[in-house]
């Protein structure tokens, strides 16, 4: 009952004091979805077409004319038109002459033309002002509301004024206005909706390198070696077995390659004595996609709690259960109860459900309606002393894991160990490196180094007040 169309309502409380007219260059999906938005926020609204008279499809309240009648009736017209068609636009040069131009077109392909579709269209009509707006905000996010879709319009030209005015528009829409300068900033706007996923292209491809390389050494381990050696069938620990260790040990490499570039960062700033030399591009890119590793650790962290929670419902689990008990029955033997091995256990537990309670609160804090309330050194006390207190839990409930079998040859099979040992070796790096970092002698100089000084900087003082002594 409380569910309303989304139509019925206005979208936005704003709306300008004075009913504007504005001007839309095409009747597709797009330009009809801007119209009814600005309808529906106080607007007047004239079309512009081909063919004035196909107008079935048009919204109700909306005039749609030819595009020199049209032009005539606003300022501000907003070409909802693909850059193949501009051309008509030249016998409109007179009509156009002082007004302002809209662009919103995409391409089909990230740098499809040399410039811009704006600074063609500027290139095109000299005597207009053209502005780059309203070509991130699809036709479905107009349709859905200011609540269900992205409330951001990046804006782009070169004329101050009617970038303003422009803006003005997108805030009664009830949008968010970003200025991004002149239209030198046009080509980067369009190519901005082609990107797939640009920050987790790298953590994606990576995960998946170590989900395909962790899941054939675990085959060879459990499932190669005991056929070729026992001619035993263990290709049912594929379905749960090999992907419960798979998950665990990729969460936890990928959890700490989120941690490793800081302390790669640190090391380089401590050899160069400055903070004010670039860190390598490959380093900066990894900097910049630590919150998408850190989120696809937590899922591969969610899938190994799933699959230790279906543990007892595994025939495999249940049938050696049984066997087990049959056995100390027909035996009369019992295994007597070990604290030592209890020990092991619940600290195992323990620290596996502390590690992901903390994982967890990492990444809630990391989105961003969590992170905008919290102040910068709340959220750095989170991701930087927390994230690390994760770290150190899950490599803990990784060795409680191991316990007593850790170094024991035994679990060595063709001169291979145990996979969640190679787990270890990066998070174990990162945590004694950050140890040694921490200390007060290198933590005080590293400390220095961030807050602007320079070795080399004092070094060079130094030299030159010693030549004028002498």
């Amino acid at each position: 009952m409380d569910k309303m169309c989304t139509d019925a309502l206005p979208l936005t409380m704003s709306s300008p004091e004075k009913q504007e007219t504005i001007c839309i260059f095409g009747t597709g999906d797009f330009g009809r979805s801007l119209g009814l938005k600005m309808l529906q926020s106080g607007y007047s609204v004239v079309f512009g077409s081909r063919n004035p008279r196909m107008s079935s499809l048009m919204t109700s309240g909306a005039e749609v004319l030819s595009y020199s009648e049209a032009a005539q009736r606003s300022d501000i017209i907003i070409l909802a038109i693909h850059r193949e068609h501009y051309d008509f636009l030249r016998e409109l040069t007179e009509v156009l002459n002082g007004k302002i131009l809209v662009d919103v077109s995409n391409n089909v392909k990230i740098n499809q033309y040399p410039e811009s579709n704006a600074e063609y269209l500027a290139r095109l009509m000299p005597g207009a002002h053209v502005v780059k707006a309203f070509n991130t905000i699809s036709a479905w996010a107009l349709q859905s509301g200011a609540l269900d879709a992205s409330r951001q319009v990046f804006v782009c030209g070169n004329d101050s004024r009617a970038k303003q005015r422009v803006m003005d528009v997108v805030r009664n829409l009830g949008l968010t206005p970003l200025d991004q300068g002149s239209l030198l900033a046009a080509k980067e706007i369009e190519n901005y909706p082609l990107q797939l996923f640009p920050m987790w292209r790298f953590p994606f491809y990576l995960s998946a390198a170590l989900c395909i390389f962790f899941f054939f050494y675990c085959v060879i381990r459990e499932v190669i070696y005991p056929y070729v050696y026992e001619k035993e069938d263990h290709t049912f620990r594929l379905a749960i077995s090999i992907l419960n260790r798979m998950c665990p040990i990729t969460a936890l490499t990928l959890l700490a390659l989120v941690y490793l570039p800081g302390v790669i960062a640190a090391i380089l700033q401590l050899y160069h004595g400055t903070k004010y030399r670039r860190f390598p591009s490959w380093l900066d890119h990894w900097m910049l996609c630590r919150k998408q590793l850190g989120l696809i650790a937590l899922g591969f962290a969610f899938l190994h709690v799933l699959y230790t929670l279906v543990i007892p419902m595994r025939y495999y689990v249940r049938w050696r259960s049984r066997n087990i008990t049959v056995i100390q029955v027909m035996t009369k033997k019992e295994n007597p109860f070990s604290t030592s091995s209890a020990w092991l256990s619940d600290s195992y537990i323990s620290l596996g459900i502390l590690g992901f309670f903390l994982f967890v609160l990492l990444g809630i804090t990391s989105l961003p309606s969590v992170s905008n309330m919290v102040t910068w050194r709340e959220f750095r006390f989170v991701q930087s002393k927390l994230g690390y207190l994760t770290l150190i839990l899950c490599t803990a409930h990784t060795l409680v894991y191991g316990g007593k079998r850790f170094l024991s040859p035994s679990v060595l099979r063709w001169c291979l160990p145990s996979a969640y040992i190679l787990a270890l070796i990066i998070p174990c790096t990162v945590l004694v490196v950050k140890f040694i970092l921490i200390l007060p002698c290198i933590d005080k100089t590293l400390m220095r180094i961030r807050q602007g000084w320079e070795r080399n900087t004092d070094f060079s003082k130094s030299a030159v007040n010693g030549k004028s002594d002498i």
